[in-house]
């Protein structure tokens, strides 16, 4: 029986990447996007716009030429409104709290898919509706009405993620310039979208294991990681490591606790007498005086524009992500396309193979992780051979193996029907 697919998300997440496996095995019947950048829209964006206009223009990006033919409704006009009302507007309901203009949002969008559907009458026992998080509840509560097998992707871990966040935020008191505060309505929102799914998408067993301990059935969930297609330009880092050069260490990514940059801080003072520099990348959320306290083999660099970072990748020896909690951190898998080794925990997607093409480390140990990034330093040999693994490691997470792994999950939903 040929099963068609409609998507629901909110933002280009994964570049698009389930719609794009689906439509590629011509599975997917629509997109549903709040957002979607036409021809023309993208060709508007070129055009000079005021300065405190200027981060409307990323909108340009919610677009994927994989997708040209494939259909797609959004709500354009209603979205400009959402990005510019959450930026500049203090009228925005719920202001006080970003999570609550999650929610806001999650919930006018599922509700504009769920009218879109009834009103369009795509659906049928042949389809599979795939939603993620926090924008599907609406969706899912009229689709349970009939015999619709409804997917929900699961980004992060949920609670169990935000109590390992405030843990950090007490053991480095002053860090973090604000505490997480998540209200209660926005975890009972996605406890709903569990309860009301057929199956639960998540992108590795650290979330699986993290959706378990808040009561979700074992046999929902499912993991499916992400996948990164290499653009033909990716230059592969190629610096030359030597007893006389020193180890460049990349952190790329938002600078935060959850990311574990206290720990990566910590490990550079240990290693504070070594040939060994931290080149550190990405917007900083973490408190002036936090940023001073790292050592002088730490530099600071601040965000970096998509066309910036093959230039810190090129020029980086080894890429750590030593982070507390990550759904998967495709970061791994962009920084083994371009050559280099990953330092890692536990705590994220399941990329790095330990001693083979990176070293995974215990979250949240400052000693652990300067000894695996020392052992690059004082072996220029093993850094070598893990560059050349790390290469092929990160073909294996390509945009086919995603498209099997949902046909996998497809004969899982269709098993479940039968019996």
């Amino acid at each position: 029986m040929q099963i068609n697919w409609i998507c629901s998300q909110l933002g280009a997440r994964e570049h698009y990447a389930i719609p794009r496996a689906l439509s590629t095995s011509g599975k997917l019947s629509r997109l549903y996007t709040e957002f979607w950048a036409g021809a023309h829209l993208r060709q508007l964006f070129t055009m000079q716009i005021p300065s405190r206009l200027a981060p409307v223009r990323s909108l340009s990006a919610r677009y994927h030429e994989d997708l040209n033919s494939a259909p797609v409704t959004s709500w354009n006009f209603r979205a400009l409104y959402w990005e510019l009302a959450v930026r500049y507007l203090s009228q925005w309901p719920s202001t006080n709290n970003h999570y609550h203009r999650f929610i806001d949002i999650g919930r006018a969008f599922s509700v504009a898919v769920r009218d879109s559907l009834r009103l369009n009458r795509e659906i049928s026992d042949k389809t599979v509706f795939f939603g993620y998080d926090t924008g599907a509840l609406e969706t899912f509560e009229w689709l349970k009405n009939g015999s619709t097998q409804c997917v929900l992707g699961q980004m992060d871990p949920s609670r169990v993620e935000v109590q390992l966040v405030r843990e950090e935020e007490q053991r480095w008191p002053g860090w973090q310039p604000q505490s997480t505060d998540v209200p209660e309505e926005y975890f009972r929102r996605r406890e709903r979208e569990w309860e009301l799914a057929d199956q639960i998408l998540v992108n590795s067993e650290f979330t699986k294991r993290a959706l378990i301990e808040q009561g979700v059935d074992l046999e929902k969930i499912v993991i499916i990681p992400l996948c990164y297609e290499k653009d033909h330009r990716v230059e592969v880092a190629s610096r030359t490591q030597t007893i006389h050069t020193p180890l460049r260490v990349l952190w790329l990514g938002q600078v935060i606790l959850r990311k574990g940059i206290q720990y990566l801080i910590e490990a550079a003072r240990l290693l504070a007498r070594e040939k060994i520099h931290f080149d550190v990348v990405g917007p900083i959320g973490i408190s002036t005086d936090a940023v001073a306290s790292a050592p002088s083999n730490m530099t600071f660099h601040g965000r970096a524009s998509r066309d910036q970072v093959g230039f810190w990748y090129r020029n980086a020896d080894l890429f750590v992500l030593p982070t507390i909690s990550d759904g998967f951190g495709l970061t791994q898998l962009e920084a083994m396309a371009h050559g280099l080794p990953v330092i890692a925990t536990t705590n994220c997607g399941d990329v790095v193979s330990h001693g083979i093409d990176g070293m995974i480390v215990q979250s949240r140990d400052a000693t652990d992780l300067a000894g695996a990034i020392y052992s690059y330093r004082s072996e220029p040999q093993l850094l070598r051979e893990h560059r050349s693994a790390a290469l092929t490691k990160a073909g294996k997470f390509s945009l086919t193996s995603l498209a099997n792994n949902l046909t996998r999950l497809e004969h899982e939903l269709l098993s479940k029907c039968r019996r």
